[in-house]
C-alpha cells in the first residue's frame, strides 16, 4: 500500500477492500535464478476498504519535498 503513514497499518485478521486494484507482473533475478510473481498495487490506503470501513485521513502519509 503505498502513501501509507507509517504508524498506519492492518492487522493479521481484517478485511481488505480494494476499490481499484491495479495487477502489476514482477520479475526479478538474484544468483542466476528468476523469481516471478503478480502484486496489487494500491496507490493509497484511502482507496481500500479495511473491514468495511475507509481509513481515517490520518493514514495517508503527508506530501514531503526533497
Amino acid at each position: 500500500i503505498y502513501n501509507a503513514a507509517p504508524d498506519w497499518s492492518v492487522q493479521v485478521g481484517d478485511t481488505l477492500g480494494v476499490a481499484d486494484p491495479l495487477l502489476v507482473p514482477h520479475q526479478h533475478q538474484h544468483q542466476g535464478k528468476t523469481f516471478s510473481f503478480l502484486g496489487v498495487r494500491v496507490s493509497s490506503p484511502l482507496s481500500l476498504l479495511v473491514n468495511g470501513r475507509r481509513p481515517p485521513g490520518p493514514s495517508l502519509s503527508p506530501a514531503q519535498l526533497n
